[in-house]
């Protein structure tokens, strides 16, 4: 069993997809049996009340963020479904992986605008996105889906007011099970064991794209970008495989 754990991806109108095809020519060679993404596909900037009245907010527009979050998918899976046609001319098996998708902050942005200003109920909504148009299976936000052992969410609560773990170390402390968590940019790993012996795993992961956000400084916009390949996976365990973007340009990009 191999599961491909896809973090955030945060599209936004700026940003060039090209990356995402690298990612999709990847899953078609390496073929997991489930892709999980983690959510903040679609960055919804427009929809962003930090940046209400700054110079940045400017020009922002609902459709452009949607049309993007369209766009970006399409890149991301254009090469399994170019492999596809491939195998069905030649008569050979399609690859039909299960696909599931975790919304995140990001596109609960359009829920909360609904809630601040219900005129615009059905007027704009989540399905707006299209995701399950490209097969996948979307869960709502902080949703927590249990595959293979493994729990995934977007991001996992703590305490009544429902704030964040932000370490993969309390991730095992306070869930005891293996846990992954996009939301959170870089990468972080822990591992422990149960009392049967049993290795349990947390991992934070909520950054594959190539933009540096506006937000931080230089050197916070240094945190890793990529994926997680999940190898061997059993109730819960598993063997984890890092992928960097930059692994991917060498590997995928035009010059290849």
């Amino acid at each position: 069993m191999k599961i491909l754990v896809l973090p955030d991806v945060q599209a936004k109108p700026s940003d060039n997809f090209e990356f995402l095809g690298w990612i999709g020519k990847y899953i078609v060679d390496k073929k997991p049996d489930i892709l999980v993404c983690m959510g903040d596909f679609a960055d919804m900037e427009s929809l962003c009340s930090y940046d209400v009245g700054t110079k940045g907010f400017e020009g922002r527009r609902y459709t452009n963020d949607i049309g993007c979050a369209q766009e970006a998918m399409m890149q991301l899976m254009l090469p399994i479904d170019i492999y596809n046609a491939r195998q069905s001319a030649a008569k050979h098996a399609l690859y039909r992986p299960r696909k599931e998708l975790l919304l995140g902050n990001h596109e609960n942005r359009i829920i909360k605008a609904i809630n601040r200003d219900p005129k615009l109920e059905g007027l704009i909504s989540s399905d707006d996105l299209a995701y399950e148009a490209f097969g996948w299976t979307v869960r709502p936000f902080l949703h927590v889906e249990i595959i293979e052992g493994i729990a995934f969410s977007h991001y996992f609560t703590s305490g009544v007011m429902g704030r964040p773990i932000t370490t993969a170390q309390a991730l095992l402390n306070k869930k005891h099970m293996s846990c992954i968590a996009g939301h959170q940019q870089g990468k972080q790993i822990a591992i422990a064991r149960k009392a049967d012996g049993k290795q349990i795993t947390g991992i934070i992961a909520g950054s594959c794209y190539m933009h540096d956000e506006p937000y931080l400084d230089a050197q916070s916009n240094q945190h890793w970008r990529g994926l997680i390949m999940l190898h061997e996976v059993n109730d819960g365990s598993f063997d984890e495989m890092f992928v960097s973007l930059n692994y991917l340009k060498r590997k995928y990009g035009q010059d290849n």
